[in-house]
């Protein structure tokens, strides 16, 4: 590869690890080229593109990124889920693919500048998505509520209640 290009290629790996909210890394060997292809198509919907990468590229901007750690990570055939939207979701379906093929394997990740190594990108993937923790806290905040609602309501029905059954007993003695 000429020096020019290799500095492209560094530019946009680089520009990519700015911009990405968080980064996943696997090792791809011995995926074929349409598995590839399945991964990268179910992560664009989530907000996500995998690149394939050179090692030493990629290392050299990590480095100008001053994600240093993450060098690590660099070792053998190398592909890099940079995520956009939600992390979890993106782990998710990374794990998902590497239960289905057999050959992919995570190997780490960024998230929030900490570099996560393959455990904790797991564990990442088995989180809920971010929508359905929202609805777990909305929930959470919302029964109590209901709970208040139905206790004030409670008083007006049960007087209700109370004037219906005396209504009924004057009809009662009426007749």
């Amino acid at each position: 590869m000429l020096k020019s290009r290799k500095a492209a290629v560094i530019d946009e790996i680089e520009a990519e690890m700015r911009e990405a909210s968080a980064l996943i890394v696997a090792d791809y060997r011995g995926l074929s080229v349409a598995s590839i292809t399945r991964v990268r198509d179910g992560l664009r919907p989530l907000g996500a593109t995998l690149r394939v990468s050179k090692n030493t590229l990629a290392r050299v901007a990590a480095q100008r990124t001053g994600n240093d750690a993450l060098a690590d990570l660099f070792v053998g055939p190398t592909a890099i889920a940079f995520c956009q939207g939600d992390p979890a979701a993106v782990a998710k379906k990374l794990a998902d693919a590497a239960r289905e093929t057999r050959i992919l394997r995570l190997k780490g990740g960024l998230l929030d500048g900490r570099v996560l190594d393959e455990d904790s990108v797991k564990r990442l993937a088995t989180l809920p998505s971010k929508e359905v923790l929202q609805a777990q806290v909305v929930g959470v905040v919302a029964a109590p509520l209901q709970t208040f609602v139905t206790l004030l309501s409670a008083a007006p029905r049960e007087f209700v209640v109370v004037l219906d059954q005396i209504i009924q007993k004057k009809q009662a003695e009426a007749a």
